[in-house]
Parts: structure tokens; sequence; C-alpha cells
């Protein structure tokens, strides 16, 4: 069985072989242990599916490299970067006062596909690569930008002066949301050019460490209704729609799911596994969030093992409709990397 179809017959709860796996390794991590992580990438070739794909750039010097660094992006949000491999932070909002509005004009859909943090990608360059995929009989991707919603309205408007928004309503806040749902709209009907697509990848971090940055309510006036005219638009094609959203958001996955989410990227401790399996279980495919802040660089490896072997007891099955996802960041030991990979290799097969 390919990796493809493994995949989208765990996605589709159709009896996939294994349970499929990724660790994504940040750059200063590999900065920090190079040919020693380099080793492990190539032993669990099967966990590190971009390894060689895309050559890594060490730094002369080892381990994290801070930088001060600042960008305008197309939205006209100025970016603040301070460590390098990582994503910064917008500094300066475009619509911080309403009066901008009228002046202001998203970028054409035509001219490119927006880098979060970055400028935007020629849609030839796009569709070479998804296009390498389909030709390589892998995972066939349209990679919508992540923060593509709530979180670009926050980068548009300041996140206080949002919440106020959210409450105070005042009209412009619905015409800034329709506006953006139509930019949504347009690089979707631009990915949907490419014929074959598989899955679109959507990111919009919608959580806190300790729930939803808006109550549910919110959620269902300001952002379901433009999630679901999104997903919908793609799932016409037949493609799957997968959803990376950070911190807490049980409380909101109903509507998640309602909107037309197929694959759902979560984190397992601020979420909960029983939470979870109560309300996703056999509804949507988990795509689970191995725990980045405490288990992965500060427990042990045997404590990993165990975690790692209780996620899979508790979530897995048969049938699919599980995928971990383990991100790697410092200061996290080359044990506890190693560890990782060897617990989810002996974890995920399911035959």
């Amino acid at each position: 069985m390919t990796r493809r179809e493994n995949y989208l017959r765990a996605a589709d709860f159709r009896c996939p072989e294994y349970i499929p796996a990724v660790v994504n390794i940040f750059w200063p991590v590999w900065n920090t242990y190079r040919e020693e992580l380099e080793r492990i990438a190539r032993s669990y070739a099967l966990l590190f599916p971009d390894y060689g794909r895309y050559a890594v750039h060490y730094e002369e010097k080892r381990g994290v490299i801070y930088v001060d660094e600042f960008y305008r992006d197309p939205f006209g949000c100025i970016w603040r970067f301070r460590i390098k491999g990582y994503q910064g932070q917008v500094v300066g909002h475009p619509l911080d006062d309403w009066r901008k509005l009228r002046d202001y004009s998203f970028p054409d859909p035509d001219d490119g596909l927006p880098v979060e943090g970055g400028g935007l990608r020629p849609w030839e360059e796009v569709f070479e690569e998804m296009d390498r995929a389909k030709e390589a009989g892998e995972l066939v991707v349209a990679p919508m930008p992540h923060g593509f919603f709530f979180q670009r309205l926050y980068y548009l408007r300041g996140f206080r002066n949002l919440m106020r928004d959210f409450i105070l309503k005042p009209p412009e806040i619905y015409e800034l949301v329709e506006a953006l749902t139509e930019y949504n709209l347009g690089l979707v009907d631009k990915l949907l050019e490419f014929s074959g697509i598989d899955v679109f990848y959507f990111g919009d971090d919608l959580g806190t460490q300790s729930g939803v940055a808006v109550s549910p309510r919110i959620f269902e006036e300001f952002i379901y209704p433009a999630y679901k005219r999104i997903f919908s638009r793609a799932k016409a094609s037949g493609a799957r729609i997968r959803l990376h959203t950070d911190g807490r958001v049980i409380e909101v996955i109903d509507q998640l799911i309602k909107a037309g989410v197929d694959i759902l990227n979560v984190q397992d401790r601020v979420n909960g596994l029983e939470n979870l399996k109560s309300a996703c279980w056999g509804r949507v495919c988990i795509d689970l969030d191995l725990d980045r802040q405490v288990l992965i660089p500060f427990c042990t490896p045997q404590e990993i093992k165990d975690y790692i072997r209780h996620v899979v007891e508790t979530l897995g099955s048969r049938r699919g409709g599980l995928m971990l996802y383990a991100e790697v960041h410092p200061p996290t030991p080359l044990e506890n990397i190693k560890a990782l990979a060897e617990a989810l290799m002996e974890n995920i097969w399911l035959t």
C-alpha cells in the first residue's frame, strides 16, 4: 500500500495498514544536532517524508539563532521575527483604525498564494509542486495558507480590536469578514484549476491554553459561516478538508465538523484524549498533535513510549480515523527524538 493510499484510507475510515505518522523537526533542532539527527531521519524514513526533499542549511553557530527582522506582507501587516526558523508576530496592523478600511483592498488571488509571514508564491510554482506529487503517486495537497481566516482578521485589526468588534458589532466587521471570505474563495478557485487534489490543507489557530479565543456563539456568528462556504467550495471537487488548529478547541469541534472538516489536526493535552474521543471518534479523522510543550522535550524516553502507546490504545482503530503528528522544538534532547521515532514505529501498525 502506498503512503498516499494509506493516508486516504485512514482519513476515510477504510482500514489503513498503519496509522500515518509524521515527525516535524524545527530548524533550530536540526541546527543543533545536524548529522546525528540526519541519521535518525534516514533510519525512520516513514516518519520523515520530507527529509532529503529539501536541503537543510546550517549556520556556523549551532543551536538557536536569534534575529531581529521586520517584514511587510502583501496584506500590509508588519511582522517581526526574533528566532530563525520560527514564525514571527504581527506588530503593525493595517486596519487598526476602521477609517482605513475605505482605501484597503486584499491582494488579487491571481497574483499568487500567500505565505503566512511572507510574500506571494507564484501559482506556477504551487502547481508544479502539486504536479510533481501527482506524477510520483504521492498525496496531492492544495496548500491554503496558515492563518487564513480568524488569525488573518486579528493580523489586520489587532487582537484587542477584533475582540471588541465581536462584542460591539460595528458594520465594518461584517464587511471585513465578507471580503476575507471572498478572498479565500478566490484562492480555493485558483487551486481548483489543478485536477486531482486529494486534500486541502487549512490552518487557523483558534484556541488558547484554556479555551477557544472566542465563545462558541461568537464563533458561530463570525467564523463558522465563512468556514462552511470555503470548505464547501473545496469539497465540491471531491477533496478532503484538513484543518490544523492549535490550542483548546473542544468547545467548537461540533461546528468544525458541521463546517465540513474531514481531518482535524488538534493538540492532545490541552483538549484531553478522552474529550477528543467523545467529540470526534468515528465522526472525523483525528490528526493528533502530540504534546510538544512537556512530553517531547522534557519527559523521559520511557514516558514518551508509554504515552504514545496510551494514545493509540485510546484513539486507534483498525477502521482508521487516527493520524499522529509530532513537532520537535528546543530544548528536546536527541535521545527523546530517537525514543519518539521508536515509539511511533512500534505502535502505528494495525495489521
